[in-house]
């Protein structure tokens, strides 16, 4: 009996450990999706915990794991990268570590920043990602720097922007830019390069802007395969994640493919950034060239470049960059219903309760039902406007704005 009540302890303490848990861009799923309870609505007077400014510029989105929060951020200049750490329960800045100071930064559109990749955080580590200016890991209860690593060359030519994934053992990040175009996986525990692939692509053309991407890699397995989907410009890559080999590629055209692809219904979907598609579902069982073979729909009526999509059950909900909402048919792509919203949308969504929260950059969310008609539940709206993705713990909502940090909470 002492047995059972113990092993019972123990899968509680788990399941608050996990629910306190945003571990990467779009969460611990890489998909938006959680299931915490949110509040429907707030404003700077009602249901806001906390509230603290964060300086620098910064796009990446915070992580979270058990009671800390950390989030990067750069001067507009970009010569000083940082990362912080809060107290997510009183906002209480535990850490603000200078990471790397650079003498001489290459031009970022003043549409990006200098700190747009969101971190990778585990159970005592913390792993940044400036871009080709460097990628460190940093100790979450010192935060004394582990490793670093500054040699791996790219020109992003507009700033960086793809965030890293952690499979098994292994740091994964894309670096898509003006002169290099690779994928690299490094050894987490050391920084040591664990495999590189350059892309490979014939992109039909010498103009480097026409080769940048900003995506971030999705881990999946399909059939018993475990598969690493990359998209770049033009194509979209699967690679072995313990060896590099590439596994699948699918042409698509298009560049600045920003979104993560999500895997769901035995199909990958894949934003392409600016393409004849912007959105395709491709079937993942395919060797090489698939893109006469495995491609099952394609869809441009409205689809996002920037703000990644959600499913929930059969249906995709998305927002494209100008405040359309659709709905479609995860499987075929049939439009169940669109709406336009308006405003500017760079974040990405979230799904949580059976709601969907959108961010724009005017600092307006609205909130809708995930159903087959367009119901409009609340909109809130805060200071400043949304370029990062937010962070969910417990039943809490992280949202970082242009300037400020907030916990939203329901009082």
């Amino acid at each position: 009996m002492r047995y059972a009540l113990y092993l019972l302890f123990l899968l509680a303490a788990n399941e608050v450990t996990a629910a306190d848990n945003w571990t990467q861009f779009r969460g611990p799923s890489g998909d938006g999706s959680t299931d915490a309870t949110l509040p429907l609505t707030w404003s700077e007077s009602e249901n806001v915990k906390w509230k603290i400014p964060i300086h620098g510029k910064g796009w990446s989105s915070p992580v979270i794991w058990a009671d800390q929060l950390w989030l990067t951020t750069a001067t507009e200049d970009g010569k000083q990268m940082s990362a912080i750490c809060v107290d997510r329960h009183s906002g209480k800045v535990l850490h603000d570590i200078l990471v790397f100071t650079n003498e001489e930064p290459e031009y970022c559109e003043p549409s990006n920043s200098y700190a747009s990749s969101t971190p990778v955080i585990e159970e005592g580590r913390l792993y940044v990602h400036f871009g080709s200016y460097g990628t460190a890991c940093l100790d979450t209860v010192t935060g004394a720097k582990i490793w670093e690593r500054r040699d791996l060359e790219c020109n992003h030519w507009r700033g960086p922007g793809s965030s890293p994934i952690v499979y098994g053992d292994k740091l994964i990040v894309a670096y898509d830019g003006y002169d290099y175009q690779y994928v690299a996986a490094l050894d987490k525990h050391t920084g040591q390069t664990a495999w590189r692939r350059d892309r490979e692509i014939d992109y039909g053309t010498e103009n480097g802007d026409r080769k940048k991407a900003y995506s971030t890699a999705t881990a999946f397995e399909h059939e018993g395969r475990t598969q690493i989907i990359s998209p770049s410009a033009t194509e979209s890559i699967a690679y072995d994640p313990d060896s590099g080999e590439v596994l699948w590629r699918v042409r698509h055209d298009g560049m600045n493919a920003a979104a993560k692809p999500l895997y769901a219904h035995g199909l990958v979907y894949i934003a392409a950034g600016e393409g004849p598609y912007t959105l395709i579902a491709v079937k993942p069982d395919g060797r090489g060239d698939v893109t006469d073979t495995h491609i099952e729909w394609g869809f441009n009526k409205s689809a996002p470049k920037r703000p990644s999509q959600i499913i929930s059950g059969d249906f995709m909900f998305m927002i494209n960059d100008d405040g359309v909402i659709s709905c479609i048919d995860a499987k075929t792509a049939k439009i169940v219903w669109q709406k336009r919203i308006g405003g500017n949308y760079r974040a990405s969504p979230i799904l949580a309760g059976g709601r969907i929260y959108f961010f724009s950059q005017d600092g307006t969310t609205p909130v809708i039902e995930a159903a087959d008609e367009f119901k409009l539940l609340a909109e809130n709206k805060l200071e400043n406007g949304f370029q990062a993705s937010p962070a969910i713990a417990g039943n809490s909502l992280y949202l970082r704005t242009i300037k400020d940090l907030y916990c939203i909470e329901a009082n």
